[in-house]
């Protein structure tokens, strides 16, 4: 079973603001991410602190970790969608 990636129109601002080499960079790990994605890799990167589950307004998304940068996601487990709500660096995502 495969993931697919989606983007919220949004995200095509913050890639704007990030630059093109750095968002390529992202898009890659990012398909690499769902490439790889299962439960058991899920549990690994939760325990490790790669992705944590976030709460309050953004409950039910994920905040993924890539080198310097943040991806808010949410997981549409009956769609098998990743959908990426926003990219950032660290602290200017929220």
């Amino acid at each position: 079973m495969s993931w697919e990636l989606k983007f919220k129109n949004s995200v095509k601002k913050d890639f704007n603001n990030i630059g093109f080499f750095e968002s390529a960079k992202i898009i890659k790990s990012l398909n690499d991410f769902i490439e790889n994605f299962s439960d058991d890799q899920e549990r690994i990167l939760l325990k490790n602190g790669n992705i944590k589950r976030l709460k309050g307004s953004l409950e039910g998304c994920y905040w993924l970790r890539l080198r310097t940068y943040r991806v808010i996601y949410e997981k549409r487990e009956n769609e098998l969608i990743i959908l990426v709500l926003r990219v950032g660096s660290r602290g200017n995502v929220d």
